[in-house]
């Protein structure tokens, strides 16, 4: 099986407030020593040789700030080590760091697809969140992009920013649906300590805009106004938070849907290769030292257990609107784990009583009504 090779870039520009990553703002004068770093990990990488890599992502951050000539450095540290066959090779993009400079070079270095962050059409909750571009700035990369030559786009949007409104919502996914990007991802907004907006809102506070959170019914509600107006413009809904144009699914993603391999590459990537997990060091200083040093950039090595493997099936499975084949799992795991999939078969058929899931043949899925409490069903059938 071909592997999916990512490639982390964890810079910006800011730090947008509702962020959880370990991102963040540096000089610029640190952007060529940490790409080189990359090429010699992917150099001395201990498996490669023949492996054919068929998609490869390069996301962040915001890796669109890189010289393209580092870009393509990278990608050629790839080409020399791996036998690349890209069927997908995308690079992640801010809208104000995308010029036809930048844009030209891109399609020539080999990307084929560009992931466009515009999360959301309105300055004021630009503003809020610590955006930099606006919304205009959206419409002109997006130009910009298509008169390069770009016939793959994704859009992203989050539902539930600061200042939201319904109005405000129907009218971004409205402007989205504008540039007919190829693909649609759609985020939940998260409300966790990892964020500066995060800590913000569990503590009551009113920093960051923190006040004028929508309700949780209001994102509820935002969703599925965007999956009747994705759904009435052709866009086929596959996995809960993405949508693409017919023949237009991200590959890559689908690698980590369906537990397919993948290797990362640079300060925090995460690799799989079916039977292990393991992540490089997060600290970008650090891990271009560790290369320099000629030391491990990697921990938190995870073998995965056939009860782990199991679980990461249902969860990640479920996630696409195909579901999964309880079939296969009850083939793949029934030596293992007969009693758990007794209890799975139990809850399934408790859950199908309260409609959140649906079972047709052997395939198991969420409920397409009830995705906005998709962790419910999940947290029930993982228990």
């Amino acid at each position: 099986m071909a592997l999916g090779v990512y490639i982390q870039v964890p810079f910006c520009q800011a730090k947008c407030t509702y962020c959880n990553f370990h991102t963040g703002v540096v000089p610029r004068e640190r952007y060529r020593p940490y790409a080189e770093a990359v090429c010699r990990e992917i150099a001395s990488y201990a498996a490669g040789g023949e492996m054919a890599v068929d998609t490869v992502y390069v996301g962040g951050g915001t890796p669109s700030l890189l010289d393209p000539a580092m870009l393509e450095e990278m990608l050629g540290a790839l080409r020399r080590r791996y036998r690349v066959e890209s069927e997908e090779t995308t690079l992640e993009a801010d809208p104000e760091t995308v010029t036809p400079a930048k844009a030209s070079a891109w399609l020539a270095t080999g990307f084929d697809r560009i992931s466009l962050g515009a999360q959301s059409f309105h300055d004021t909750e630009l503003r809020a969140s610590g955006r930099r571009h606006r919304r205009d700035d959206i419409f002109a990369a997006v130009d910009v992009l298509r008169t390069a030559g770009f016939g793959n786009i994704s859009l992203d949007l989050i539902a539930g920013l600061p200042h939201q409104t319904r109005e405000s919502w129907e009218e971004s996914v409205s402007e989205l649906l504008r540039t007919y990007p190829e693909h649609v991802s759609i985020y939940m907004l998260e409300i966790d300590e990892g964020s500066r907006l995060g800590r913000e809102a569990l503590q009551g506070g009113e920093r960051y805009s923190a006040g004028a959170l929508p309700s949780d019914d209001a994102m509820a509600d935002f969703y599925e106004s965007a999956r009747a107006q994705l759904a009435s413009a052709g866009y086929e809904h596959y996995e809960i938070s993405n949508w693409a144009l017919p023949g237009r699914r991200s590959r890559h993603n689908l690698k980590y849907w369906r537990r397919e391999p993948y290797w990362g590459f640079g300060a925090g990537a995460h690799s799989f290769d079916g039977r292990m997990r393991w992540a490089n060091v997060h600290d970008p200083a650090r891990y271009v030292c560790l290369i320099e040093q000629g030391g491990s950039t990697q921990e938190q090595f995870e073998p995965l257990t056939p009860f782990q493997a199991f679980q990461e099936e249902i969860f990640v499975g479920l996630r696409q609107l195909d579901g999964i084949d309880l079939a296969r799992i009850g083939q793949d795991y029934g030596p293992h784990l007969d009693d758990r999939l007794a209890t799975l078969r139990q809850r399934i058929d408790y859950l199908r009583a309260q409609g959140l899931v649906e079972v047709e043949g052997t395939r198991l899925r969420l409920a397409p009504d009830r995705l906005t409490v998709a962790n419910e069903a999940l947290v029930e059938l993982l228990a």
